[in-house]
């Protein structure tokens, strides 16, 4: 027996259906801007990673210009000439 058949059987109503888009209930971070306070937090975590990323990234990139490549004769530093 389906479960539809078996609920109406029972005098149970239909089942609801799993609804995955949840639509954010926070407030707005100012009434003319469609923006949420969920939304700011999200976009501010975003923004933290994002920076930590670009820092890990200049970090290697500088490793490299300044130690890798000197040291497999790739160029010569300007400093040491």
């Amino acid at each position: 027996m389906g479960e539809a058949r078996r609920r109406k059987k029972l005098g149970l109503p239909p089942k609801k259906k799993n609804i995955k888009n949840k639509v954010d209930q926070s407030p707005r971070v100012f009434d003319w801007l469609p923006i949420t306070v969920n939304q700011k937090d999200s976009l501010i975590q975003l923004s933290i990673r994002a920076s930590w990323f670009g820092i890990g990234t200049l970090l290697i990139i500088w490793v490299v210009v300044r130690f890798i490549g000197p040291a497999a004769g790739w160029w010569t530093p300007a400093d040491s000439l």
